[in-house]
Protein backbone atom coordinates (compact mmCIF):
# COMPACT_ATOMS: atom_id res chain seq x y z
CA UNK A 1 0.00 0.00 0.00
CA UNK A 2 1.02 3.66 -1.03
CA UNK A 3 2.72 5.45 2.19
CA UNK A 4 2.08 8.71 3.48
CA UNK A 5 3.98 10.73 5.72
CA UNK A 6 3.22 14.27 7.64
CA UNK A 7 5.24 15.74 9.57
CA UNK A 8 4.25 18.74 11.55
CA UNK A 9 5.50 19.73 15.25
CA UNK A 10 1.73 20.99 15.31
CA UNK A 11 -1.16 17.87 16.09
CA UNK A 12 -3.94 20.50 14.48
CA UNK A 13 -1.86 20.52 11.40
CA UNK A 14 -1.02 17.57 11.34
CA UNK A 15 -4.49 16.66 11.23
CA UNK A 16 -5.40 19.14 8.88
CA UNK A 17 -3.46 17.61 6.02
CA UNK A 18 -4.58 14.11 6.97
CA UNK A 19 -8.24 15.45 6.38
CA UNK A 20 -7.32 17.44 3.38
CA UNK A 21 -6.32 14.23 1.59
CA UNK A 22 -9.09 12.37 -0.85
CA UNK A 23 -11.39 10.67 1.12
CA UNK A 24 -11.47 7.63 -0.93
CA UNK A 25 -7.45 7.43 -1.91
CA UNK A 26 -6.43 4.10 -0.49
CA UNK A 27 -3.23 4.84 1.78
CA UNK A 28 -1.50 4.18 4.61
CA UNK A 29 -0.52 7.52 6.85
CA UNK A 30 2.11 7.96 8.88
CA UNK A 31 3.14 10.94 11.14
CA UNK A 32 5.76 12.69 12.53
CA UNK A 33 6.70 15.74 14.81
CA UNK A 34 9.76 16.88 13.56
CA UNK A 35 12.53 16.05 10.89
CA UNK A 36 14.18 13.33 13.03
CA UNK A 37 11.39 11.11 13.36
CA UNK A 38 10.20 11.87 9.83
CA UNK A 39 13.55 10.93 8.51
CA UNK A 40 13.67 7.14 10.81
CA UNK A 41 10.41 6.76 9.74
CA UNK A 42 11.40 6.85 6.32
CA UNK A 43 14.57 5.06 6.09
CA UNK A 44 12.15 1.81 8.21
CA UNK A 45 9.69 2.24 5.12
CA UNK A 46 7.16 4.61 5.77
CA UNK A 47 6.28 7.66 3.91
CA UNK A 48 6.66 7.39 -0.29
CA UNK A 49 5.09 11.20 0.05
CA UNK A 50 6.18 13.50 2.79
CA UNK A 51 4.61 16.19 3.28
CA UNK A 52 6.78 18.27 5.14
CA UNK A 53 6.84 21.52 7.23
CA UNK A 54 9.35 23.83 7.50
CA UNK A 55 9.33 25.37 11.11
CA UNK A 56 9.77 22.77 13.58
CA UNK A 57 12.02 21.83 16.68
CA UNK A 58 14.86 19.24 16.46
CA UNK A 59 15.35 19.24 12.89
CA UNK A 60 12.84 21.90 10.71
CA UNK A 61 12.07 21.02 7.31
CA UNK A 62 15.15 22.78 5.44
CA UNK A 63 17.33 20.19 7.51
CA UNK A 64 14.89 17.23 6.59
CA UNK A 65 15.13 18.09 3.22
CA UNK A 66 19.22 17.65 3.40
CA UNK A 67 19.38 14.92 5.31
CA UNK A 68 16.62 13.28 2.42
CA UNK A 69 18.95 14.11 -0.49
CA UNK A 70 22.21 13.17 1.50
CA UNK A 71 20.81 9.78 2.82
CA UNK A 72 19.07 9.38 -0.92
CA UNK A 73 15.96 8.38 0.73
CA UNK A 74 13.57 6.91 -1.12
CA UNK A 75 10.67 9.41 -0.86
CA UNK A 76 9.22 12.26 -3.22
CA UNK A 77 8.54 15.70 -0.62
CA UNK A 78 5.75 18.35 -0.73
CA UNK A 79 6.37 21.18 1.30
CA UNK A 80 3.05 22.68 3.37
CA UNK A 81 4.06 25.79 5.14
CA UNK A 82 2.90 29.09 6.34
CA UNK A 83 6.20 30.25 5.34
CA UNK A 84 5.17 31.97 2.15
CA UNK A 85 8.47 33.96 1.32
CA UNK A 86 9.97 33.73 -2.28
CA UNK A 87 13.15 33.02 -0.48
CA UNK A 88 11.50 30.22 1.67
CA UNK A 89 10.34 28.62 -1.45
CA UNK A 90 13.49 28.82 -3.89
CA UNK A 91 15.14 26.94 -1.25
CA UNK A 92 12.98 24.55 -0.51
CA UNK A 93 12.87 23.76 -4.37
CA UNK A 94 16.85 24.28 -4.18
CA UNK A 95 16.80 21.27 -1.37
CA UNK A 96 14.68 18.78 -3.76
CA UNK A 97 10.92 19.23 -2.90
CA UNK A 98 8.61 18.26 -5.31
CA UNK A 99 6.17 20.80 -4.82
CA UNK A 100 5.26 23.56 -1.85
CA UNK A 101 1.36 24.55 -0.60
CA UNK A 102 0.66 27.49 1.66
CA UNK A 103 -0.97 26.64 4.67
CA UNK A 104 -3.79 25.85 5.30
CA UNK A 105 -4.24 23.04 2.81
CA UNK A 106 -7.60 22.90 1.55
CA UNK A 107 -8.68 19.45 0.02
CA UNK A 108 -9.31 21.01 -3.27
CA UNK A 109 -5.59 22.35 -3.50
CA UNK A 110 -4.47 18.92 -1.78
CA UNK A 111 -6.17 17.02 -5.01
CA UNK A 112 -4.87 19.59 -7.70
CA UNK A 113 -1.26 19.26 -6.05
CA UNK A 114 -1.44 15.04 -6.02
CA UNK A 115 -3.13 14.92 -9.72
CA UNK A 116 -0.20 17.55 -10.75
CA UNK A 117 2.19 14.83 -9.88
CA UNK A 118 0.17 11.63 -10.70
CA UNK A 119 0.26 10.46 -7.38
CA UNK A 120 -4.01 9.86 -8.47
CA UNK A 121 -5.98 10.22 -11.77
CA UNK A 122 -7.96 12.97 -11.97
CA UNK A 123 -11.59 10.51 -12.41
CA UNK A 124 -13.34 13.47 -14.27
CA UNK A 125 -10.88 12.69 -16.86
CA UNK A 126 -10.01 9.14 -16.51
CA UNK A 127 -13.43 7.60 -15.71
CA UNK A 128 -16.18 8.00 -18.29
CA UNK A 129 -18.48 8.07 -15.64
CA UNK A 130 -19.42 11.60 -15.16
CA UNK A 131 -22.59 13.48 -14.78
CA UNK A 132 -22.97 14.17 -18.39
CA UNK A 133 -22.40 9.90 -19.16
CA UNK A 134 -26.02 9.67 -17.49
CA UNK A 135 -28.18 10.01 -20.46
CA UNK A 136 -31.23 12.77 -19.26
CA UNK A 137 -33.31 9.46 -20.56
CA UNK A 138 -31.85 6.97 -18.56
CA UNK A 139 -31.95 9.36 -15.04
CA UNK A 140 -35.77 9.77 -15.72
CA UNK A 141 -35.98 6.07 -16.03
CA UNK A 142 -34.11 5.87 -12.81
CA UNK A 143 -36.16 8.33 -10.79
CA UNK A 144 -39.80 6.37 -11.85
CA UNK A 145 -38.25 3.05 -10.79
CA UNK A 146 -37.17 4.61 -7.90
CA UNK A 147 -40.36 6.39 -7.27
CA UNK A 148 -42.36 3.19 -7.73
CA UNK A 149 -40.07 1.60 -5.11
CA UNK A 150 -40.56 4.16 -2.53
CA UNK A 151 -43.78 4.53 -2.96
CA UNK A 152 -43.48 0.52 -1.90
CA UNK A 153 -41.69 1.24 0.97
CA UNK A 154 -43.90 4.47 1.88
CA UNK A 155 -46.82 2.49 1.69
CA UNK A 156 -45.40 -0.67 3.94
CA UNK A 157 -43.87 1.92 7.07
CA UNK A 158 -47.32 3.81 6.80
CA UNK A 159 -49.30 0.59 7.65
CA UNK A 160 -46.82 -0.40 10.27
CA UNK A 161 -47.17 2.45 12.04
CA UNK A 162 -50.16 3.85 11.04
CA UNK A 163 -49.07 7.24 9.71
CA UNK A 164 -49.24 9.30 6.65
CA UNK A 165 -45.41 9.21 5.10
CA UNK A 166 -44.48 11.82 3.09
CA UNK A 167 -42.88 10.80 0.04
CA UNK A 168 -40.22 12.86 -1.40
CA UNK A 169 -38.64 13.37 -5.27
CA UNK A 170 -36.17 10.74 -5.52
CA UNK A 171 -32.52 12.45 -6.27
CA UNK A 172 -30.33 10.60 -8.95
CA UNK A 173 -26.47 11.71 -8.88
CA UNK A 174 -23.36 10.80 -9.63
CA UNK A 175 -21.40 11.52 -6.75
CA UNK A 176 -17.50 10.91 -4.74
CA UNK A 177 -17.63 9.88 -1.63
CA UNK A 178 -16.31 13.42 -0.75
CA UNK A 179 -19.61 14.80 -2.08
CA UNK A 180 -21.87 12.25 -0.17
CA UNK A 181 -22.72 14.62 3.02
CA UNK A 182 -23.86 17.49 0.36
CA UNK A 183 -26.86 15.16 0.01
CA UNK A 184 -27.50 15.08 3.39
CA UNK A 185 -27.26 18.69 4.10
CA UNK A 186 -31.11 18.72 5.28
CA UNK A 187 -29.93 16.45 8.70
CA UNK A 188 -26.69 18.11 8.66
CA UNK A 189 -28.08 20.89 10.58
CA UNK A 190 -29.39 18.38 13.32
CA UNK A 191 -27.00 17.99 16.53
CA UNK A 192 -26.47 14.17 15.67
CA UNK A 193 -27.59 11.27 13.92
CA UNK A 194 -27.28 7.42 13.73
CA UNK A 195 -26.66 5.01 10.75
CA UNK A 196 -27.03 1.19 9.54
CA UNK A 197 -25.40 0.18 6.15
CA UNK A 198 -26.41 -3.12 4.40
CA UNK A 199 -24.99 -4.30 1.22
CA UNK A 200 -26.73 -6.12 -1.46
CA UNK A 201 -26.49 -8.48 -4.49
CA UNK A 202 -27.94 -9.28 -7.35
CA UNK A 203 -27.13 -10.47 -11.51
CA UNK A 204 -24.46 -8.18 -12.28
CA UNK A 205 -25.78 -5.13 -9.87
CA UNK A 206 -24.06 -4.99 -6.18
CA UNK A 207 -23.95 -2.17 -4.12
CA UNK A 208 -24.14 -0.70 -0.40
CA UNK A 209 -28.12 1.09 1.40
CA UNK A 210 -27.03 4.14 3.78
CA UNK A 211 -29.89 4.34 6.00
CA UNK A 212 -29.49 7.75 8.63
CA UNK A 213 -31.74 8.61 11.01
CA UNK A 214 -31.88 12.12 13.25
CA UNK A 215 -31.27 11.37 16.82
CA UNK A 216 -33.96 14.07 17.10
CA UNK A 217 -36.38 11.43 15.44
CA UNK A 218 -35.71 8.39 18.22
CA UNK A 219 -38.67 10.23 20.71
CA UNK A 220 -41.84 10.54 18.27
CA UNK A 221 -40.40 7.23 16.76
CA UNK A 222 -41.08 5.83 20.31
CA UNK A 223 -44.51 7.49 20.65
CA UNK A 224 -45.72 5.91 17.23
CA UNK A 225 -44.88 2.24 18.17
CA UNK A 226 -45.71 2.85 21.67
CA UNK A 227 -42.31 2.19 23.33
CA UNK A 228 -42.15 2.99 26.90
CA UNK A 229 -38.80 2.00 27.78
CA UNK A 230 -36.01 4.21 28.74
CA UNK A 231 -34.32 5.31 25.70
CA UNK A 232 -31.02 4.50 26.07
CA UNK A 233 -28.44 2.88 23.33
CA UNK A 234 -29.69 -0.38 22.67
CA UNK A 235 -33.65 0.34 22.60
CA UNK A 236 -32.50 3.19 19.95
CA UNK A 237 -30.82 0.61 18.42
CA UNK A 238 -33.30 -1.51 17.68
CA UNK A 239 -35.62 0.77 16.32
CA UNK A 240 -32.55 2.04 13.95
CA UNK A 241 -32.62 -1.20 12.96
CA UNK A 242 -36.09 -2.17 12.67
CA UNK A 243 -37.20 1.15 10.48
CA UNK A 244 -33.62 0.60 7.76
CA UNK A 245 -34.94 -2.81 7.39
CA UNK A 246 -37.98 -1.95 6.47
CA UNK A 247 -37.62 1.24 4.19
CA UNK A 248 -34.09 -0.92 2.35
CA UNK A 249 -36.08 -4.44 2.49
CA UNK A 250 -39.03 -2.79 0.55
CA UNK A 251 -37.57 -0.09 -1.95
CA UNK A 252 -34.80 -3.25 -2.63
CA UNK A 253 -38.16 -5.40 -3.48
CA UNK A 254 -39.62 -2.57 -5.51
CA UNK A 255 -36.64 -1.62 -7.15
CA UNK A 256 -35.61 -5.81 -8.04
CA UNK A 257 -39.69 -6.48 -9.45
CA UNK A 258 -39.02 -3.65 -12.16
CA UNK A 259 -35.67 -4.59 -13.06
CA UNK A 260 -36.49 -8.16 -13.28
CA UNK A 261 -33.19 -9.02 -10.74
CA UNK A 262 -33.57 -11.22 -7.39
CA UNK A 263 -31.32 -9.20 -4.59
CA UNK A 264 -30.00 -10.82 -1.74
CA UNK A 265 -29.03 -8.13 1.32
CA UNK A 266 -26.32 -8.64 3.83
CA UNK A 267 -26.40 -8.32 7.19
CA UNK A 268 -26.76 -4.80 8.32
CA UNK A 269 -23.89 -2.78 9.99
CA UNK A 270 -23.92 -0.09 12.33
CA UNK A 271 -22.04 2.81 10.69
CA UNK A 272 -22.21 4.75 13.77
CA UNK A 273 -24.98 6.70 16.71
CA UNK A 274 -24.83 9.75 17.79
CA UNK A 275 -22.60 11.45 15.11
CA UNK A 276 -22.53 14.33 12.85
CA UNK A 277 -23.48 13.57 9.26
CA UNK A 278 -19.45 13.96 8.50
CA UNK A 279 -17.95 12.03 10.63
CA UNK A 280 -20.45 9.40 10.18
CA UNK A 281 -19.41 9.23 6.40
CA UNK A 282 -15.29 10.19 6.97
CA UNK A 283 -15.37 6.95 9.72
CA UNK A 284 -16.91 4.80 6.96
CA UNK A 285 -15.16 6.64 3.97
CA UNK A 286 -13.24 3.04 2.59
CA UNK A 287 -16.76 1.68 1.95
CA UNK A 288 -17.61 4.01 -1.54
CA UNK A 289 -16.15 5.55 -3.92
CA UNK A 290 -17.49 7.17 -7.10
CA UNK A 291 -21.15 5.75 -7.35
CA UNK A 292 -24.61 6.04 -8.73
CA UNK A 293 -26.36 7.55 -5.64
CA UNK A 294 -29.89 7.55 -4.92
CA UNK A 295 -31.40 9.53 -2.31
CA UNK A 296 -34.65 9.33 -0.24
CA UNK A 297 -35.43 11.56 2.31
CA UNK A 298 -38.46 10.28 4.01
CA UNK A 299 -41.10 12.07 6.94
CA UNK A 300 -43.59 11.77 9.06
CA UNK A 301 -46.80 14.03 9.05
CA UNK A 302 -47.28 15.57 12.31
CA UNK A 303 -43.90 14.42 13.63
CA UNK A 304 -40.53 15.49 14.16
CA UNK A 305 -39.26 12.29 12.16
CA UNK A 306 -36.62 12.69 9.34
CA UNK A 307 -34.98 9.96 7.82
CA UNK A 308 -32.56 9.10 4.96
CA UNK A 309 -31.79 6.12 2.48
CA UNK A 310 -29.64 7.03 -0.39
CA UNK A 311 -28.97 3.55 -2.28
CA UNK A 312 -25.38 3.64 -3.81
CA UNK A 313 -24.29 1.35 -7.06
CA UNK A 314 -21.21 0.41 -8.12
CA UNK A 315 -19.93 1.63 -11.83
CA UNK A 316 -20.23 -1.94 -12.88
CA UNK A 317 -23.84 -2.15 -11.88
CA UNK A 318 -24.42 1.01 -13.99
CA UNK A 319 -23.47 -0.95 -17.14
CA UNK A 320 -26.25 -3.88 -16.35
CA UNK A 321 -29.28 -1.26 -15.54
CA UNK A 322 -28.45 0.99 -17.58
CA UNK A 323 -28.84 -1.84 -20.23
CA UNK A 324 -32.25 -2.99 -18.63
CA UNK A 325 -33.48 0.10 -18.41
CA UNK A 326 -32.87 1.07 -22.07
CA UNK A 327 -34.96 -1.53 -23.27
CA UNK A 328 -37.64 -0.73 -20.91
CA UNK A 329 -37.45 2.59 -22.65
CA UNK A 330 -37.87 0.65 -26.41
CA UNK A 331 -41.01 -1.05 -24.62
Amino acid sequence: MFSVLICDDSMVARKQVAKSLPQDWDVAIHFAKHGEEAVRAIESGKGQLLFLDLNMPVMDGYETLKAVQSKQLETKVIVISGDIQPTARERVFALGALDFIEKPVSPKDMFSMLVKHHFIEDEAKSSQMDASSLDPAIRDCYQEVTNIAMGQAGDHLARLMNVFVKLPIPNVNLIEVSELHMMLSDIEQKDSVSGICQGFLGAGVSGEALFILSDSSFGDVAKILNIDEDMDDHVQLEMLMDAANILIGTCLRGLAIQLDLNFSQGHPIVLGQHLNVTDLISNNKAKWRRTLAIELSYGLEGYDVQCDLVLLFTEESMKVMNYKLSHMLED
